[in-house]
């Protein structure tokens, strides 16, 4: 296999884990699959991070979503997203 084609399939697997991550958190089901809302969501995201209060916002976030594997890993569950649909 040519080096373009192995560095391609790592940048697709990437970019398919990422849009994994977006459906694990329940993003998809709680904007109604509204490509609009999630870029405007990430971009949000993406402010907040360059702001003052980014370093903050990092942690927390980083904090969030460790404990968030952390309990998907302990109950074998592959989804957080009904947890946030019901709670």
């Amino acid at each position: 296999m040519r080096a373009w084609q192995v560095e391609r399939r790592k940048r697709t697997r990437h970019l398919i884990e990422l849009g994994g991550l977006v459906v694990k958190a329940g993003i998809v089901d709680l904007t109604g699959d509204d490509r609009a809302i999630i870029l405007g969501a990430l971009l949000w995201m993406a402010d907040k991070l360059k702001s003052n209060q980014g370093e903050q916002a990092r942690a927390l976030w980083a904090a969030k979503g460790k404990e968030a594997f952390a309990m998907e890993r302990a109950t074998d569950a592959p989804t957080i997203s009904q947890e946030n649909a019901t709670g």
